[in-house]
């Protein structure tokens, strides 16, 4: 992944959509907000016992570096629920693991702290997807659901699909000592070691067998438990932030415009990670 800079605010890039520049996309650190303490201190996740105010403020922060006119979320519950996003002038009050959408201008964003936020991108049908998965939507394979929605609103085929996974819970910290009840069979064969999975490996392996192509996923491979510096930890501090995940569509008659206001602020830094 590429790890860019603007201001005070970090984000990464997946390499896998370096060349595709109607896709705009950040997985975003948690440098450079107003939270404090605990959330400190780019914390976008309500519910979290943070400020409000200063979660509002991130928000903004966020939009104004990925330069969209808005920013849509959904309620997340750890379920299955995929939306189609119409507009930005829709507030999606509804529950929903999954945005997806081929309108411009929209900002799909995903909070996370250890899930994973995985962005599916279609080149043929111009429609992009970001969706919510931690260990229960694994279990519940939202990855498929997904490309199955994806199938019946866009007409996208599997193949075709580029798809990028988001820093998350590594297998030296994705302990599950009630396995046997919570996960299926069929992940036990990815127990790195006794009652410790390898989550992302399961993701690839359900992306692969509903027919994405191994070289059109990129896994960030970076764990968020073993990084207090740039990532919160939901495992690890039980009281912390929400990351933002957040992927939209900008057609070529905007793109300059696009990059004309990216211009404008300071270069963006980068460096290899992941």
């Amino acid at each position: 992944m590429k790890r860019k800079k603007k201001g005070e605010v970090e984000w990464l890039e997946f390499e896998l959509f370096s060349e595709i520049p109607e896709l705009v996309h950040g997985v975003f650190l948690r440098h450079g907000g107003n939270s404090e303490g605990h959330f400190a201190s780019l914390n976008v996740g309500g519910g979290t016992g943070d400020d409000p105010e200063k979660i509002v403020a991130n928000r903004e922060l966020i939009r104004q570096v990925m330069q969209l006119p808005a920013l849509i979320s959904g309620k997340q519950v750890h379920g299955v629920d995929i939306v189609t996003v119409p507009g930005q002038d829709r507030l999606l009050e509804n529950s929903c693991d999954g945005l997806m959408t081929q309108k411009e201008n929209l900002g799909l964003m995903i909070k996370h702290a250890d899930c994973q936020a995985a962005i599916f991108y279609d080149p043929i049908n111009k429609a992009v997807a970001n969706v919510h998965a931690g260990w229960r939507g694994n279990v519940q394979n939202i990855y498929a659901k997904t490309i199955e929605t994806m199938q019946r609103q866009f007409g996208s085929r599997a193949q075709d699909l580029l798809v990028g996974i988001s820093p998350s819970l590594g297998p030296l910290y994705a302990e599950f000592k009630n396995y046997r009840s919570e996960l299926p069979e069929c992940f036990w064969d990815y127990q790195v070691k006794p009652t410790y999975f390898d989550l992302w490996a399961i993701s690839r392996m359900q992306l692969e067998e509903k027919g994405v192509l191994p070289h059109h996923i990129e896994l960030a491979s970076i764990c968020t438990h073993s990084d207090f510096n740039n990532f919160f930890s939901y495992r690890r501090d039980k009281i912390t932030g929400r990351h933002a995940t957040v992927a939209g569509l900008i057609y070529p008659n905007n793109l300059k415009n696009w990059f004309l206001g990216r211009a404008k602020t300071p270069a963006d830094q980068r460096s290899q990670t992941g």
